[in-house]
């Protein structure tokens, strides 16, 4: 009501008074300019709305299949464990390359290690390879030291550094490669810094490779160990769920391709190397791998009840600089590979319109654009536009059955997706304007920032080094773009609400408030606690 009667004070005719005060440039611009283009952004967005529905009811239909009729791995390839032989005694295992690499990794380096070298698996098959890029002496040191720690206990464990990043992750894996004890192994299992596989981890995906020679991946699902920490890892959690409980599940299922997560995974070295190794030509080395080696013909198997334990963003800003590399990079990846995937004559045409459309455009791009530009933009611009309206059909009922397929992966989040729906239209504008930087090359498109992890400093809510404060530019606290979009949404809100007959504002106030809590988040640990 406060808001109401400051709106009527200020302009008591209502609409008319308003455009009066905006001037005359509002009413020449309205009718030629902004109601045609307006008009045209919500066909668009419309036409990229049921793009992304049928996509969602698609891999919603696909998965109850998988689902009734048992169609899991274990069933499509031949699985058998592996078996000792007498003969030639531990011969008869694969050699295994384990690579961690990790980067200033103080606060998890201890469990990632840890983990690996309890990997169950013949001790004279198995090599643990830590690949440091850390740039801090001591951290460098303690893992050394943490290295030399399990190689007096009888592991064959390799500490290698190199002398840059050059191409970060990709370049620390490619290095790793490079070195002659590599030449004797058979397959490579990767794990990031905070991953921590269960010592059966190995037996479980290494049959699939030894008994099916057409398989060059198998990727294992993460399990989130503080996916209870605070609302914000929830809904982290709702988002990745649906990933693995039904964007890979489809894709293993069907088509035997799906992106590589990076971690948990186990690749066949010669499907690697067939394939031309690791690149550095985007943010996500991993999916680049995975493409490249699916149009060489390669299958790739997703295990969902293998679980690999790992930990989830803990900071707003941890988790919006990530989100940047994870839309960016696909979208880079889409306009390099494009081309290039519709000339590969290896793999059919439905599997090539499968990774253009469905896992490219779809998922990478439309899904991205749509949830920010229709919902943060071009919805609340028909409130100021009232000659400009979207069809129920389109504003209400199509974005409900997305929002609730979504929703499948996490049934005990239910009740939190009103707050999931808020957080992923705020995170939407950064994916949005990482899509289009991947797309158009400019900017931040190649820019690398290592996620942090907390490891057991979770437990304390509060690492070490939060009471560091470090020199921000007055640019980077204000989150223009955040600032922006909240006031715009509060703006119409207010306006809907006093003059508007469309019922918007409660939506828009909503969604204002979001952004301005997640421009406090970005400096706060996890705050909003459960």
């Amino acid at each position: 009501w406060i808001v109401y009667h400051l709106l009527v004070t200020f302009f008591p005719t209502g609409r008319d008074d308003i455009t009066g005060q905006f001037g005359l440039i509002w009413q020449v611009l309205k009718e030629p300019l902004i109601v045609p283009a307006l008009k045209l952004l919500v066909v668009v967005c419309l036409g990229m709305s049921i793009m992304l529905f049928i996509e969602r009811v698609y891999m919603g239909i696909v998965i109850v299949f998988v689902k009734l009729f048992g169609k899991n791995p274990n069933k499509m390839y031949k699985w058998e464990p592996m078996k000792d032989d007498i003969e030639v005694g531990n011969s008869a295992y694969p050699m295994v390359l384990v690579q961690i690499p990790m980067y200033n990794e103080k606060e998890v380096y201890q469990l990632s290690i840890g983990a690996a070298c309890g990997l169950s698996w013949p001790s004279d098959r198995i090599i643990i390879q830590v690949l440091d890029d850390s740039t801090d002496p001591a951290i460098k040191s303690l893992v050394e030291l943490e290295c030399q720690r399990w190689a007096s206990k009888g592991i064959n464990i390799k500490y290698e550094i190199r002398d840059n990043r050059k191409g970060y992750k990709a370049g620390a894996l490619k290095e790793g490669m490079k070195h002659s004890y590599v030449k004797q192994c058979d397959y490579v299992a990767i794990f990031d810094a905070d991953f921590q596989p269960e010592p059966n981890y190995l037996w479980r995906t290494i049959p699939f490779l030894v008994h099916n020679p057409e398989i060059a991946l198998v990727q294992a699902r993460w399990k989130f160990v503080n996916s209870d920490e605070c609302l914000m890892t929830r809904m982290q959690e709702m988002s990745l769920d649906y990933h693995f409980t039904v964007e890979q599940e489809v894709g293993s299922a069907t088509y035997a391709f799906f992106g590589f997560n990076g971690t948990a995974g186990v690749w066949r070295i010669s499907a690697v190397n067939e394939a031309g190794g690791w690149k550095d030509r985007t943010t996500v080395e991993d999916m680049d791998l995975a493409v490249r080696a699916s149009l060489k013909g390669w299958k790739f198997v997703y295990v969902g009840d293998l679980k690999v334990k790992n930990e989830l963003p803990s900071t707003f800003k941890a988790y919006r600089y990530q989100q940047h590399r994870w839309s960016c990079g696909p979208a880079n990846l889409f306009k390099k590979m494009a081309i290039e995937i519709v000339k590969n004559k290896k793999v059919s045409l439905w599997k090539k319109c499968y990774v253009i459309y469905s896992f490219f455009f779809v998922r990478k791009i439309v899904a991205h654009i749509v949830t920010f530009v229709f919902y943060c933009v071009v919805l609340p611009s028909t409130v100021l536009v009232p000659e400009v309206s979207v069809p129920k059909w389109g504003a209400v009922y199509i974005p409900s059955i997305v929002t609730l397929l979504n929703a499948v992966g996490t049934p005990r989040s239910l009740h939190l997706m009103v707050f999931w729906i808020l957080f992923e239209n705020v995170m939407s504008l950064h994916r949005t304007k990482a899509t289009f930087i991947g797309l158009l090359e400019i900017g931040r498109v190649n820019e690398w920032v290592v996620t942090e992890k907390l490891g057991d400093a979770l437990k304390g809510k509060l690492p070490a080094k939060a009471t560091k404060k470090p020199r921000i530019r007055i640019r980077e606290r204000l989150h223009f773009l955040e600032l922006c979009a909240g006031a715009y949404l509060f703006f119409c809100g207010c306006y809907d609400f006093a003059f508007g007959k469309n019922r918007y504002y409660i939506f828009l106030f909503l969604q204002s408030i979001a952004f301005f809590i997640c421009i406090w988040l970005h400096w706060h640990l996890c705050p909003l606690l459960l």
